[in-house]
């Protein structure tokens, strides 16, 4: 099961962002994100959370004075824009601190510390097993079978890598690199730039900047495109 999540932050934009980079993790799972430590009380009694983002500063009821009362703590990632408080939220064994504005590099930083907590026995690097015509890759604990004719490209999030499929609604991140991942594949995968694998068979168009799977622009990188050529005119 995917680890719950619970934000707390009184700025809109904040939330968006944190929200934005946890839909990213096929693991996590966003219950709620919300304004007040007060209405973050009351979804800790409703919901188990194993994961808390925690804004230091905010009004009515800080953040910490917040987490120092509570009787049953999760993990919690402390998150404010202002470095002076980060001795404070330590001294609670925070997981970790963030500083905003939160890149998504120091996101990504952040959850491993929280996954190696979680998980210490076990590594934290996903190794897919290939086959002739499908690979397992691990999510939500299992191993998936994913079949290389669905896929239609794979993009680099930096340590991870987002595995988009023929259906929309399903995609699969995983930490990887592109560069390793890319050498588990069979011939009909294409690397077309340093955060691009694509599915040769589901190109539809290109042109000299970029190849098209159904109407998506995948960018050819400079370094990639006498490979690409090749593989197009080939």
């Amino acid at each position: 099961m995917p680890y719950k999540c619970l934000i707390v932050d009184d700025e809109e934009l904040a939330r968006r962002l944190l929200t934005n980079y946890l839909v990213q993790l096929e693991d996590f799972e966003l219950v709620a994100a919300c304004e007040s430590a007060i209405e973050a009380n009351t979804l800790l009694k409703e919901y188990p959370i194993d994961l808390l983002f925690l804004d230091i500063e905010m009004p009515v009821l800080k953040g910490v004075d917040f987490f120092k009362n509570l009787s049953q703590k999760p993990k919690v990632i402390f998150t404010t824009a202002y470095r002076d408080y980060a001795v404070e939220g330590f001294e609670l064994d925070a997981v970790d601190y963030l500083l905003k504005p939160i890149t998504f590099a120091r996101f990504f930083k952040a959850i491993e510390k929280f996954e190696s907590v979680q998980k210490p026995k076990e590594t934290i690097e996903t190794i897919p097993s290939a086959k002739d015509d499908f690979i397992f890759i691990r999510k939500d604990r299992k191993q998936i079978k994913v079949y290389y004719e669905a896929i239609l490209y794979i993009e680099s999030l930096k340590d991870y890598i987002r595995i988009h499929t023929k259906d929309k609604a399903v995609r699969h991140t995983i930490k990887y690199s592109i560069s390793t991942f890319h050498k588990l594949l069979d011939k009909r995968f294409l690397r077309t730039h340093r955060s691009y694998i694509v599915n040769g068979d589901h190109i539809t168009a290109y042109t000299a900047c970029d190849v098209e799977i159904e109407a998506i622009e995948i960018p050819i990188g400079e370094s990639y495109r006498k490979q690409v050529d090749a593989y197009l005119k080939g």
